[in-house]
């Protein structure tokens, strides 16, 4: 059994290209042609998963992180529905100067940005109510609700994200 095992260990090294599974596969195969039991594969299979873990590369190959999940605009406004009629998903990417205000605007569908430099401030036009965010934020837009937004001391990057329908305008701007 201890020149099977470095024999698995041996084709495990030299297969690194392979998939585990692959590797697995074949090691056990030729133990069970050599009546080496059940317990035994299934022993040291896991023992291949568990050292492929955590040997050489510690990170999963992919990883995910949840940077926005919202319910509700940054303001505190509950999201109500997405606009009837064929969905369309739109994204931009937008850059703002330093200390660029925008224009008092709406969105008429569910929408987030994304900063990745920058910093900017949004506030909403009926009762003042701002808020500031930072690279590596990202903002759950408001809906139907008359905001703006103003720029740092160094140009923003956004990239946002809408949820509205074929031809459907992204941005309204009602004092043009």
């Amino acid at each position: 059994m201890p020149q099977l095992a470095l024999g698995g260990v041996s084709s495990l090294h030299g297969l690194i290209g392979d998939r585990l599974s692959d590797v697995v596969t074949r090691v056990s195969a030729q133990m069970s042609t050599r009546g080496v039991t059940a317990p035994h594969v299934a022993t040291f299979a896991f023992t291949l998963f568990q050292k492929a873990t955590v040997g050489g590369n510690p990170k999963p190959a992919v990883q995910s992180q949840t940077l926005l999940r919202a319910g509700s605009s940054w303001d505190g406004e509950p999201y109500k529905s997405y606009p009837p009629g064929q969905p369309e998903v739109s994204r931009l990417r937008i850059t703002l100067a330093p200390h660029t205000e925008l224009e008092w605007h709406s969105h008429p569908m569910p929408s987030a940005a994304y900063i990745i430099a920058g910093e900017l401030t949004v506030e909403r036009k009926k009762d003042g109510k701002k808020k500031r965010f930072t690279a590596g934020e990202a903002v759950p837009e408001t809906v139907d609700t008359l905001h703006t937004g103003v720029a740092g001391s160094k140009p923003v990057v956004l990239i946002v994200f809408y949820a509205g329908t074929l031809d459907m305008p992204l941005t309204g701007y009602p004092c043009r």
